[in-house]
């Protein structure tokens, strides 16, 4: 078993943490205080990652793409972990679920997404179906050939910039001994279609500049040409491609956990009371080796998990425990990190505070605390009958 990386993955590495350093942290400052982020720097960071290669790296050499392995797409969101999502956003990676797509939908989509032509992004949570995505209400009925919406979708994350938006939709019901479950359907909706809006959504506490948008249909008429997948299989959909969003947010929070400890530990090192740097305090030193404790456990359980996945092994239970392990870690490093900092810690002289903030809501997005620990507790208990 190794546990070092290739040269290859070295050099993956290493380009994309000095691409995030040298185009990246310029511009965080100025995402933090207006909330935004010009047009200019966004066509610039995303001209960058094509010129670099990396753009749509997630996706296979065949379609256009690096065809970069899992465990080699976990370093390089990792390395992006470290920087500002608002930035990093354009450093393309369309939806892998696009791979979902057949005849005219690989031209019109998927294609164009990968040479980042088109910009795409996700639809799934209502105001009442966040985790229980079988909840949701916004739905699609045939009308002839076509499907009519109406509803509303909420948290939609880089919708503000997309040319296209991938939708799950309810398109029926079935009777189950357990009571109503809702059948699922994926949609590609265009923006500018007819009955569809795209509005500003709420001001979040984390991740400035990374913005969450509202989506409103109705009477929004699609035709069969639009549904990604199968009729009610988006659930099969979800399964086969949207697994690895949870590695992401793992690898991710990996990446800043790593760059808020590097600074907790050069101003331990450097800050002085009572005559001595407060590093070699007791209490500020074991607050740093735990924190590098737990961020090494949270980066190998990432890349084990990704690791699986390449080798093609049952991966669910694994890349629910890095999620839930790497997204509370993070809380943690970012929480003591702050604490080693003082009161300077909550200035925003340091990037420290924005960590400590944007940190909440990784527990939250692609599925709870709560909800990985159900993921793990049900693939534990369920081969032995329980």
């Amino acid at each position: 078993m190794k546990f070092g990386l290739s040269q290859t993955q070295e050099m993956i590495v290493s380009t994309v943490r000095d691409f995030v350093e040298q185009e990246i942290y310029p511009h965080e400052d100025l995402v933090e205080q207006t909330g935004e982020v010009p047009d200019e720097i966004a066509h610039e960071i995303k001209q960058k990652c094509i010129d670099l290669g990396f753009y749509a790296s997630n996706f296979p050499e065949n379609v256009g793409g690096a065809g970069l392995s899992h465990v080699d797409f976990a370093l390089v969101e990792r390395e992006l972990g470290r920087g500002s999502m608002a930035l990093t956003h354009f450093f393309g990676r369309p939806q892998n679920i696009l791979m979902a797509c057949k005849d005219d939908q690989i031209e019109r989509y998927l294609l164009p997404a990968v040479r980042g032509e088109k910009m795409d992004a996700l639809a799934m949570t209502e105001p009442d179906a966040g985790s229980d995505v079988r909840g949701m209400k916004c739905a699609a009925k045939r009308d002839g050939s076509d499907w009519v919406i109406n509803g509303t979708k909420h948290f939609i994350s880089g919708a503000e910039h997309a040319d296209f938006i991938i939708v799950f939709i309810a398109t029926g019901e079935d009777d189950t001994p357990h009571g109503p479950k809702k059948r699922i359907t994926t949609f590609l909706v265009d923006r500018g279609t007819p009955g569809f809006t795209i509005r500003e959504g709420y001001k979040s506490v984390s991740h400035r500049g990374y913005k969450n948008m509202i989506l409103e249909f109705d009477d929004c008429r699609l035709p069969q040409e639009q549904v990604l997948g199968e009729v009610d299989g988006g659930f099969a959909i979800m399964n086969e491609w949207l697994y690895a969003t949870r590695i992401t947010v793992a690898a991710m929070c990996v990446g800043r956990a790593r760059r808020c400890f590097d600074l907790a530990l050069n101003y331990a090192a450097d800050r002085k009371q009572f005559g001595q740097p407060i590093g070699r305090f007791q209490g500020v030193s074991f607050q740093i080796a735990d924190m590098i404790t737990e961020i090494d456990a949270a980066d190998m359980l990432t890349l084990s998990a990704a690791w699986r996945l390449d080798e093609g092994l049952p991966s669910n239970r694994e890349i629910a425990s890095a999620k839930l392990y790497a997204s509370e870690m993070l809380h943690r490093v970012t929480d003591a990190s702050l604490q080693v900092f003082g009161g300077m810690g909550l200035m925003d002289d340091f990037p420290i505070e924005r960590f400590w903030r944007d940190a909440r809501v990784e527990r939250i997005w692609d599925g709870t605390s709560e909800i990985q620990r159900h993921i793990i507790g049900r693939e534990l208990l369920r081969p032995l009958g329980s």
